[in-house]
């Protein structure tokens, strides 16, 4: 929902209603996320993309007849049916998609969810999307950390503490997804689905030492969606004129700042480090502090192959160990054969992608099965 909030919001508060179509679960090679949004306005323009154009036809249609009846919908889309070429995912992947009609009436939480977002405070929404009793189909709940409670019930406190557990800990991780239950909230039953949007801040991305390859790092971040820090202890070139695609711009130590940030809590699973001094002086501090946080989705440094041993050599003589030592990934980057800043920033970026989905790096002509891969989400 996030990539289409703006438009929705503009007909929300103009006291529109709107057709919302969400993906709330996705199987095989599936082209587009849960939480993948396509709303139909009331003016009959499509904004957003549910799979990106295989089934938005079909998605269209039922949005139409959503906002006419009122009545939510779960439709599951594939390759199942004999006429799959027209209205199904040519892509070999099955999507459920969820259709509801939203205004002031029937999504008055709709503003708080805006607000937060873009006060950058964590919420999550939590829609049950599947249920054995039409009454409860459509319900919804908003989540916050350290609020117990919810802003409504979704039928019995049995579901509420269910689906509140659950929700915080998808929140924690950043990751949306649908929730089974029984249809009074049951861990272990089945017949009720809830679909969480975890609308959480940017993860961050890190980038350490301020030279020209952090310009396109910070850069290729900003468009991957991270809210990006570049620091150098040197004010000289830390500036930000020198990097105007980062989210800020810190002058301090960078083994100072990163303790500090981590003391702070504000470092977590998502956030990922990008070392790009290459001078021992600044990355070995630094590399002590990060290859010993307890959470970090990832740790790269920049050097070269003399540079790499040297730096596993200090490190391990300050007392690393191997297995805090594995963690590190140097030199930084995918094979991609890249030289100029620009192209070493995507070389970064693909490793760091293919840490989170598991992905091999391989060229996909010479790989064979699902070319999609689902993210293992954290239990709360």
């Amino acid at each position: 929902m996030r990539e289409v909030l703006p438009e929705l919001m503009q007909w929300w508060r103009a006291g529109e209603t709107v057709g919302v179509a969400t993906v709330v679960a996705t199987f095989q090679s599936a082209p587009r996320p849960a939480g993948a949004s396509m709303l139909l306005g009331p003016d009959g323009s499509a904004v957003g993309s549910v799979s990106g154009g295989c089934v938005e036809g079909a998605v269209y249609e039922l949005s139409q007849e959503v906002v006419g009846s009122g009545g939510p919908v779960l439709q599951r889309y594939g390759v199942s049916d004999d006429d799959a070429f027209s209205v199904g995912l040519t892509c070999g992947g099955i999507l459920d998609v969820y259709v509801e009609k939203v205004s002031q009436q029937t999504f008055p939480e709709l503003g708080e969810i805006a607000d937060d977002i873009e006060a950058g405070r964590p919420v999550a929404l939590a829609t049950v999307v599947e249920h054995p009793d039409p009454a409860v189909l459509g319900r919804r709940v908003l989540v916050r950390p350290g609020v117990e409670a919810l802003s409504r019930s979704l039928g019995s406190p049995r579901m509420d503490d269910a689906v509140r557990d659950d929700a915080l800990g998808l929140l924690a991780s950043g990751h949306s997804a649908t929730l089974g239950y029984g249809p009074d909230g049951e861990r272990r039953g089945e017949g009720m689905r809830v679909f969480v949007w975890a609308f959480a801040p940017k993860p961050r991305m890190l980038v350490f030492g301020a030279i020209d390859f952090a310009a396109a790092v910070a850069r290729v971040g900003s468009f991957l969606g991270y809210h990006v820090t570049v620091c150098d202890a040197r004010p000289v070139f830390a500036t930000a004129t020198r990097f105007p695609e980062a989210d800020e711009v810190v002058v301090d130590w960078p083994h100072r700042y990163l303790e500090a940030e981590a003391q702070a809590g504000r470092i977590d699973q998502r956030t990922v480090l990008a070392v790009l001094t290459h001078d021992p002086k600044f990355d070995v501090p630094l590399l002590e502090v990060a290859l010993r946080l307890p959470r970090v989705a990832y740790i790269g440094a920049m050097g070269s192959r003399r540079t790499h041993d040297d730096r596993m050599a200090r490190l391990s003589e300050a007392g690393l160990t191997d297995v805090e030592l594995a963690r590190l990934s140097s030199p930084i980057g995918l094979d991609l054969g890249a030289r100029t800043p620009e192209e070493t920033a995507v070389s970064i970026a693909a490793e760091i992608i293919a840490g989170r989905w598991g992905g091999s790096g391989e060229r996909l002509g010479t790989t064979a099965g699902r070319i999609h891969r689902d993210l293992a989400v954290p239990s709360a």
